[in-house]
């Protein structure tokens, strides 16, 4: 009898092979074009646009690290060098480097990002551990081409692990912001524990083996572990991308399993929709959710299948890319996702919050698949 999985595998509909061009202004996949150009231009418009944000703005000339803008954007642009010809980073991506290695070398002087005596207990705490994330996750992509980690890097490393909780049934875990937004701005301790999981997966092995991180990373393995079961499909499949990063995340029945559940929500059309991933999900003003496919979890679930290793000519994969080579937005380069709190204008700065992060998930997905 065929596992579930391979059954979901064998009852797909066979599609063009994956096709990608040499010319560096587009990418074909299964017959339809992407542009790389595009994508990079909407994701450095959006980060200019933040940067320069006065409600992201924060002490000593920075400017917060947001979850779905910022961090994606980090993950995903330095993915578009090759396919742009690019020898350096972008001047706004330089600038981000700038505003992170700042926020880390001056961390005791900082204050945080929204402190107790603004936000309410435990807001300090919550913001450093989210940040220490976040940093530890920008600087670690950006060394990682190199093979190699920068006194800063390791610097920002630091500062996570000493943020990591050391008792408690969240032992393993780092505190993390908590606005009640989930999964808008991804607010999870879980997720965010599986972002610092992919921090250190950037990192060289040499690190990862050093006796003073084996016992944080030991212990934030047993977390992910313990609360796996209990967490919505979309943090599971986050993890699914983390656990290729970090060995012992997950046993290879526990990633067959992920994927056989991620799988099985894929539309007609080859894409994926977040609310599919969070079961009972309602939005704060009762508005219905967008049902159709969006580029945030089709991106996400086409990044986490190959990441897994899943073999490029399975259908389901295949479908998703060509879902997302097809449906990149011709107006402005970016991916179409939707918020899950509100329904949003999607024309608005506030309204392509999960555009954002869609389109650096398609971004990587489909430089993956190249």
């Amino acid at each position: 009898m065929k596992t579930p999985i391979l059954r979901t595998f064998a009852l797909a509909v066979c599609v063009a092979p994956l096709i990608f061009s040499a010319d560096t202004s587009t990418s074909t996949v299964g017959g339809a074009s992407w542009s790389p150009q595009a994508a990079a231009s909407y994701l450095d418009a959006r980060l200019t646009w933040w940067a320069d944000w006065p409600q992201a703005a924060r002490d000593h000339g920075t400017f917060c690290v947001s979850c779905h803008t910022v961090a994606p954007y980090a993950l995903s642009r330095l993915t578009l060098r090759a396919a742009l010809a690019e020898r350096t980073v972008s001047p706004i991506e330089s600038k981000l480097i700038e505003n992170v290695t700042k926020r880390v070398r001056m961390w005791d002087e900082m204050e945080p990002y929204y402190p107790d005596q603004a936000r309410g207990v435990p807001k300090t705490a919550e913001s450093r551990g989210t940040e220490a994330i976040l940093n530890a996750l920008v600087l670690t992509s950006y060394d990682a081409p190199r093979g190699e980690l920068s006194p800063d890097t390791r610097l920002a490393l630091d500062h996570m692990w000493a943020q990591q909780l050391k008792s408690g049934d969240s032992k393993g875990a780092f505190s993390w912001l908590q606005f009640h937004n989930a999964p808008w701005e991804g607010d999870s301790q879980f997720y965010g524990a599986t972002l610092a999981a992919l921090a250190v997966g950037a990192t060289p092995a040499s690190y990862q083996s050093a006796p003073e991180v084996r016992e944080g990373l030991q212990s934030l393995r047993e977390y992910l572990s313990k609360n796996r079961a209990s967490q919505t499909l979309v943090d599971r499949t986050i993890l699914l991308w983390a656990s290729a990063k970090i060995s012992g995340l997950l046993s290879p029945a526990e990633q067959k399993a992920i994927i056989g559940e991620a799988v099985a929500k894929q539309k007609a059309d080859g894409g994926f929709s977040l609310p599919d991933f969070i079961a009972g999900w309602k939005r704060k003003d009762d508005t219905p959710l967008e049902t159709k496919s969006d580029g945030y979890a089709t991106g996400v679930v086409a990044l986490a299948l190959q990441e897994a290793g899943v073999p490029r000519d399975r259908p389901e994969l295949q479908r998703s890319l060509a879902w997302l080579a097809k449906n990149q937005e011709k107006s402005d380069g970016r991916w179409l996702a939707y918020s899950m709190n509100k329904q949003r204008d999607l024309s608005s700065d506030i309204g392509r919050f999960m555009s954002d992060a869609a389109t650096a998930y398609a971004v990587l997905a489909l430089n993956r698949a190249r």
